[in-house]
């Protein structure tokens, strides 16, 4: 059975003016699977960093859910972290509620609500995760292309056939 630890982040005013993060870390600890929920002020940070790494080797948790900002800006900070810790770094889900919740809502409660079933459906994500590891294949530096034209003839030429 999954171990997964949900973590909340307030980003300092940008999600916990809008979202009840407390109340959102209370109720994911409920959700099955979860292990460990909290909520801290800057996740991101390397105070944020150290209280995911202590709680994945305190409660044995073998998945992640971050339920911050956007993955584009730290998923790479925080695979980093998992890794860190013995962790396959695609064990990982990231909720995006700053621009999906906090940003886009006024109504406290709304957002709030949003955030847990956001966050709700990375548990579930998380809890089908397998471990995914890099590989590498051979390539064969040759290649023949056949009929290439120039680049700018795309558009004129996309109805041209070819026959051989």
């Amino acid at each position: 059975m999954a171990r997964i630890g949900v973590f909340v982040c307030w980003c300092g005013s940008n999600i916990a003016a809008t979202v009840d993060v407390e109340r959102v870390a209370e109720l994911a600890a409920e959700l099955p699977g979860v292990a460990y929920a909290s909520s801290y002020k800057y996740m991101c940070s390397d105070p944020g960093q150290s209280l995911i790494a202590e709680a994945i080797k305190e409660n044995d948790l073998d998945r992640v859910v971050v339920a911050a900002c956007s993955p584009s800006l730290h998923e790479p900070t925080f695979r980093g972290c998992l890794e860190i810790e013995g962790l396959n770094p695609y064990m990982l889900e990231i909720a995006n509620i700053r621009e999906q919740c906090s940003w886009v809502h006024e109504n406290r409660e709304e957002a709030t609500e949003k955030a847990l079933e956001l966050i709700a459906m990375a548990v579930a994500r998380s809890r089908k995760n397998k471990p995914l590891f890099p590989s590498s294949i051979p390539v064969e530096r040759r290649a023949l292309i056949i009929g290439g034209g120039d680049i700018r003839d795309a558009g004129r030429h996309r109805h041209r056939i070819c026959r051989l």
